[in-house]
């Protein structure tokens, strides 16, 4: 979500900087603009005197460049910190029994888990990625499901099997996954 975000905020802003400069060039170089547009000379600034102290001595103005700029500035810190958070969980905590603790990768986890999970009957391959925080993590299971595969069965045998293995292999005390199947596209049967 973060790169769609991302990609229509740099294409917005990108089309009005297009377009203003675009505009300010053009009256510039003395060329047609049209005749809404406020500056129409080479000589003309963009904000006047008279615009810049139009709002000084009002009650409300200072208040509001004081809110829009706070907003502004929530928005940019928000942005940023999500540019900053990693999509998949780089390590896990296991607990060793001496009270330090070790690290596992978190790549070594999922492919541990997607390897035994695409082994299971009827899956045709499986990915895994792990979210969450180091002492919780949380799985997100893609199965691609054969087409004589029972996904009830299949969602048991994950559970039963690969979770569980990979629960105690990590000492958690829990793994929630969150598991989609998907059909593997094939041809239709003829049928004699």
């Amino acid at each position: 979500m973060i790169k769609t975000a991302n990609r229509v905020l740099l294409g917005l802003a990108g089309l009005v900087l297009v377009a203003v400069g675009g505009a300010v060039l053009a009256t510039g170089l003395g060329l047609d603009v049209p005749s809404w547009w406020p500056w129409d000379g080479t000589d003309d600034v963009l904000l006047s005197k008279a615009d810049r102290t139009r709002w000084r001595d009002e009650g409300w103005w200072w208040p509001t460049v004081i809110a829009v700029l706070a907003v502004l500035v929530v928005l940019a810190l928000w942005w940023f910190l999500a540019q900053l958070r990693r999509g998949r969980l780089a390590e896990v905590l296991v607990d060793s029994g001496d009270g330090e603790g070790a690290l596992l990768r978190g790549r070594a986890l999922e492919d541990a888990l997607g390897d035994e999970a695409g082994a299971l009957d009827g899956v045709s391959g499986a990915k895994v990625a792990l979210t969450g925080r180091r002492t919780a993590p949380r799985a997100r299971v893609r199965m691609l499901m054969e087409p004589h595969a029972s996904p009830g069965l299949a969602l048991r045998d994950l559970s039963e099997g690969a979770l569980t293995h990979a629960r105690t292999s990590a000492g958690l005390d829990e793994l929630p996954a969150e598991v989609r199947m998907k059909a593997v596209k094939h041809r239709a049967e003829r049928v004699n």
